[in-house]
This record gives C-alpha cells, structure tokens and sequence, in this order.
C-alpha cells in the first residue's frame, strides 16, 4: 500500500481521536461522524478513527474510505461508513414526511470501496453501514429507544451490514448511481449499534 502523497512508504490510515481545548471533536467537519464518534465514546466501546486526510491507493486504484474501525466483543469488527441523514418529526396526526423517514440511500462507490476494504482486513472485519439520523423532533415522537445528545441536537443510530444491505437494496438513480431500500423495509433490517458489539 502507498501513499500519494509518499510514493514507496506506507499509508497512515488511521488517526487517533483528537479533542479540542473545548473537548469537540477537532478533526470531523461533518457533525453527524462528530456525533457518532461521541456516541462511541459515551458507550466506551473501543474504535480507531480513520484519517481521511490521507488519500489511501491499494494495487494501483483510488479506494474510498471508510469512517471508523470499531472494535467487537461478540463478532467481527466493524469497518464502518457513516451515513448522515434527517429524520423528520412524528408529530400526532400529521403524517410524518413518509418520502424522508428512514432515508438510507448510498451510492455504488460506497458499496464497492467498502467490499475492497473487507478484502484487505480480512474474515475478522465486516463492512457496515452506521445511519446517523439528526432528528428534527423531540426524541420521544421519534421511534429510536436510543437517543444521542450532541451540542444540543438529537442523534439516533442504527446500523446493517454492509452483505445484508446488498442483498435488500435496489436501484435509486442511474444518474446519480445510488441504491436504496424502501423505508419500512430499512426499518425492520437495521438494528441498533449495540446489537453488533
């Protein structure tokens, strides 16, 4: 493996958890990855935050990154690429925006780099999919039993792996080359992090 920026010396492709003076997340600029590395933290399970920094090239061809190595006590660990999506509010008697709820599209590149990466770690590591959901409601009309406060906003996580999403997901957009599953489907498929660690 080499580096673009270093041709012949190995890549750095992981970078240690910085925190700020403040205790922020310094080096995530996207605040759904910031919330989910927090929701780590809070629940003490070990991970490695991938250093995206680093343009990483594998036999000669770009593969994309992932977000996170977390770490598994009951099975593979998790190579996992998270997926920043609203969800709208349920308020009583008003139907819940149906088209946004449970939003999980991805694009090919993401299936393809993450199906590259689980061939470099190998059978001990599996390609997961962490949808990070910043919720648009109070908590308790939302349908997550596990909700995440970060700098005041609300955060539900829910995660499938990433064979089991292949397998139930069809195509979105030729154009934009994405791939979907429908919302109720998704929401029975996915499980909570915890159930993976």
């Amino acid at each position: 493996m080499v580096c673009e920026d270093s041709p012949g010396q190995r890549c750095q492709l992981w970078k240690v958890a910085e925190v700020d003076d403040r205790g922020r997340m310094a080096h995530h600029n996207v605040h759904y990855d910031s919330a989910f590395e927090d929701y780590l933290r809070s629940k003490g399970w070990p991970f490695v935050v991938v250093d995206e920094a680093k343009k990483t090239i594998f036999a000669g061809a770009s593969i994309k990154s992932f977000d996170f190595l977390v770490y598994s006590s009951t099975g593979p660990n998790l190579l996992v690429d998270v997926k920043g999506r609203k969800f709208p509010d349920g308020v009583p008697g008003r139907q819940r925006g149906a088209s946004r709820a449970w939003e999980n599209w991805v694009t090919r590149e993401d299936v393809e780099g993450m199906k590259e990466w689980e061939k470099v770690f190998g059978p001990d590591f599996v390609g997961f999919l962490v949808f990070a959901y910043w919720l648009q409601g109070p908590p308790q009309r939302s349908p997550f039993a596990d909700v995440h406060l970060f700098r005041q906003n609300h955060y539900a996580f829910v995660g499938v792996r990433l064979s089991d999403y292949v397998v139930a997901a069809r195509p979105r957009s030729v154009k934009w080359q994405t791939l979907g599953m429908l919302g109720a489907d998704f929401s029975k498929l996915a499980q909570d992090i915890a159930s993976f660690l």
